[in-house]
């Protein structure tokens, strides 16, 4: 089964190898009719901790390496803009 990539932004970096990134969905309300936002924190891991704030990045799901960090940061960002698209 392949793993799930979502695109998002990053809204903090202060952990040592942790990002934290808002991911933003977007659905039409099923009795509104009216596009709705939504979003949610997602913790990643940053191995060689190179995201900083408010860069746009792509995180994959992955082994947990903690209770919340179960996504990783996709390191080629050409290759899971090619992933995501598939």
């Amino acid at each position: 089964m392949p793993k799930r990539v979502l695109q998002g932004v990053v809204v903090s970096d202060k952990g040592e190898k942790t990002i934290v990134v808002k991911v933003e969905r977007r659905f039409t309300h099923p009795v509104m009719k009216k596009t709705v936002r939504r979003s949610k924190n997602y913790h990643a891991h940053d191995e060689a901790n190179a995201a900083h704030v408010g860069q746009t990045v792509f995180i994959e799901e992955c082994r947990p390496y903690s209770k919340t960090k179960t996504w990783k940061l996709v390191e080629d960002q050409a290759e899971a803009v090619a992933t995501a698209e598939a």
